[in-house]
């Protein structure tokens, strides 16, 4: 499977419900993940536990919309640009978070992945 065919897959799982089924058979062990504001979160440990807090915080996943996927074969780069809609728990209604998200790929596994986002309400 190359690197576009893997993209792919992890976000139909995205889509699908089964994210941190992607996430357990994507991300590599000493994976560095750099969120939105800058900050850097290394390791699987640490950001497993970043996406759980992330996916428990949601009450109702209204669905995801990928606009574009790209992959560089050659670098092991992909990339994504998508608008997930959500409603978290305690809001008034969905949100749409709109992301970019780069990854470097290792071999099979992302060792690096970066978003690039905004909210609107």
């Amino acid at each position: 499977m190359n690197y576009f065919d893997k993209i792919n897959d992890i976000y139909n799982h995205i889509a699908q419900g089964t994210a941190m089924d992607a996430f357990e058979e994507y991300y590599a062990d000493d994976v560095t993940m750099i969120l939105e504001d800058g900050t850097t979160v290394e390791g699987k440990e640490a950001n497993r536990e970043r996406e759980k807090e992330f996916f428990s915080s949601v009450e109702k996943f209204h669905g995801i919309e990928v606009s574009g996927i790209t992959s560089n074969e050659d670098e092991g780069i992909t990339a994504v640009e998508s608008t997930m809609t959500v409603t978290f728990k305690g809001a008034d209604g969905p949100m749409d978070l709109e992301q970019v998200a780069v990854q470097h790929w290792d071999g099979d596994e992302i060792d690096t992945e970066r978003f690039y986002a905004t909210q609107t309400d």
